[in-house]
């Protein structure tokens, strides 16, 4: 089973580069199945019905989030009536949504397990533990498991990856917009990579107009962020797992200019 995993989709950029780049790259791949990062997919922070509705159409099956889920409000009913739509399974139980899902696929079921990391963000229940509980009732469903650890820190996301090797299909971690170079598997067949990249406006400062980013860092006055324009490319990384075993027998990151 091939699939392919983008980095944060960011802003109308980020779409324009899905509908524009994703039905073609999905032949190619011969990827069965495909998600994608989409907290920040509208305006740069956030999702809403309309934006969600079209990723799903332009070729993405599953979107996962991370601590931007939340920044629109109108967000909150999509989390709980939208399946292929997933938060952080390691926030309060009460929030809005879910942070697994199973989903039929060529004849296979795929689970999709959405974490957030807890260095240098908000304060969330531990994810080694929260992926343990779910992985428990996962393991009898479906040896195809892919892992989104929406994470600050390079090494939690590391330290995530090492954790589940051989228990998962797949950690990529998300969050940082800025694809790392270390995509490969591990010793006991789960694929990795730190950080899948963005897929957005690369001509930027991690998806906003360059002077927005700067006159907020140098001044620390309130900004409002825009995303930029220019530099489009669609980032992320393939994976071909065996199907019987969910291990990982193949990796490769993916950069593709729009």
């Amino acid at each position: 089973m091939n699939i392919l995993f983008l980095g944060d989709v960011f802003g109308k950029p980020g779409r324009r580069a899905v509908a524009e780049l994703l039905p073609a790259l999905r032949k190619e791949l011969e990827v069965d199945f495909c998600i994608a990062n989409g907290e920040n997919a509208a305006g740069g922070a956030g999702i809403n019905r309309d934006v969600v509705a079209e990723l799903l159409a332009g070729g993405i099956d599953v979107l996962t989030g991370g601590n931007h889920s939340w920044d629109r409000r109108e967000g909150y009913q999509v989390l709980d009536d939208e399946l292929s739509v997933l938060r952080p399974a390691n926030y309060s139980g009460e929030a809005p949504g879910r942070g697994v899902g199973v989903y039929s696929c060529a004849n296979e079921r795929v689970a999709v397990i959405n974490l957030v990391g807890r260095i240098f963000l908000p304060p969330v229940d531990c994810p080694f533990q929260s992926v343990d509980s779910i992985l428990e009732t996962l393991v009898s469903v479906t040896p195809i498991i892919v892992v989104d650890l929406h994470a600050e820190a390079t090494s939690e996301k590391q330290a995530i990856g090492w954790y589940l090797d051989g228990r998962v299909s797949l950690v990529v971690g998300t969050h940082t917009h800025v694809q790392t170079s270390d995509a490969h598997i591990l010793p006991r067949g789960t694929a990795f990579i730190t950080d899948a990249g963005m897929t957005g406006p690369h001509d930027s400062i991690i998806g906003v107009r360059k002077e927005l980013a700067l006159q907020r860092l140098r001044t620390h006055l309130p900004v409002r962020y825009q995303p930029a324009d220019a530099g489009i490319r669609l980032e992320g990384l393939w994976v071909r797992c065996d199907p019987a075993s969910g291990r990982a027998e193949a990796v490769q990151a993916i950069r593709r200019p729009l």
